[in-house]
């Protein structure tokens, strides 16, 4: 008797323990981490702010960014791993080389963490890859404004923040094509790369000057490309005479709006980014999907399109560019 009062004693203290942790599960917040392409820069603290806005106006949710402290890939690989080892609930993230994070998404995916990418339409491991806008098109919109300051005519060249970087590859790209319908213009020594760094881009563009004194523009890609040309070309007084044109924040390229040395900049808001990546990776612990002409909730992502990507998973796009000079750029606060 004694015995089976004992056994059923263990039983009760085993369902209550078991009920207790499914209390305590169904108490835990989803944890949605936003992992950057490198923390520090404007760019990316800009979308943090979307990403703690997401955060704080979500019931049961927790939100947060981490990134590298360096623009390096395998830096932003091992983020990846360490939030798969603690099995957070979904990951965001904005990949800086999409082929080195393939085999940590998959992994993430297996464990049941809900992926979803920016920048990055060829990632074959991801359940919802975000893109502000058509990458192709944008790049072609930069090019046109650069080939309308050039005259449609001269030399002009074209930076990247790596060769692996997916979407500024696919502007270069776009901006490449585009100068086709130009005959005299020359592109000279595409892609140069700039790490995601100004004073790279600053170096890559005093090379280009003196490599080409004949050169006539510049297309930037990185939110600091034309950070580092504005200011080689204003030290070379080369104002009015070479047109810089590229993706930039307005707050950061003010002084070379201003003084002529940068022509014009095209973006996306960062927050309203962040904002979309997490509600996509909310959607998707919810067991939600998105369809074709979807509302976001978020400016520029009102009605987006969907398509198969390169994997399982879905590309999702808005139409969210921003272009400006320095007649407009005051109207961002950011």
């Amino acid at each position: 008797m004694l015995k089976k009062t004992r056994i059923a004693c263990t039983a009760l203290a085993l369902t209550a323990v078991a009920f207790a942790s499914a209390l305590h599960a169904q108490g835990k917040p989803q944890d949605i981490v936003t992992v950057v392409k490198i923390t520090g820069i404007s760019w990316f603290n800009r979308m943090e702010v979307g990403v703690k806005e997401f955060g704080a106006s979500t019931p049961g949710v927790t939100t947060r960014q981490i990134g590298p402290a360096q623009s390096d890939a395998a830096q932003q690989q091992r983020l990846v791993e360490d939030l798969v080892a603690r099995k957070v609930d979904a990951i965001a993230v904005v990949s800086m080389d999409p082929p080195t994070l393939e085999p940590v998404l998959k992994r993430a995916m297996e464990r049941g963490i809900k992926v979803v990418t920016h920048e990055a339409d060829n990632q074959k491991n991801t359940m919802v890859d975000i893109e502000a806008f058509d990458n192709t098109a944008y790049g072609a919109r930069i090019n046109e404004r650069l080939a309308a300051c050039m005259g449609q005519q001269g030399k002009w060249t074209s930076l990247v923040g790596s060769l692996g970087s997916q979407s500024q590859v696919q502007w270069a790209d776009g901006g490449a094509s585009n100068a086709k319908k130009y005959p005299k213009m020359t592109l000279v020594d595409a892609k140069n790369e700039s790490l995601n760094d100004a004073e790279k881009a600053y170096g890559k563009a005093k090379e280009m000057l003196r490599k080409h004194p004949d050169l006539k523009g510049f297309q930037g890609s990185s939110s600091l490309d034309v950070l580092g040309i504005g200011r080689a070309v204003e030290e070379a007084g080369l104002q009015g005479k070479v047109c810089v044109f590229g993706t930039g924040l307005p707050s950061e390229a003010a002084k070379f709006l201003e003084s002529g040395a940068v022509g014009g900049i095209a973006f996306w808001d960062p927050k309203d980014a962040g904002l979309v990546m997490n509600r996509a990776a909310k959607m998707l612990i919810d067991g939600k999907t998105i369809t074709d002409g979807a509302d976001m909730g978020v400016p520029g992502y009102n009605k987006v399109s969907v398509k198969k990507g390169p994997g399982a998973g879905i590309v999702v796009t808005g139409q969210a560019w921003v272009e400006v000079d320095k007649q407009n750029y005051k109207k961002y606060a950011f």
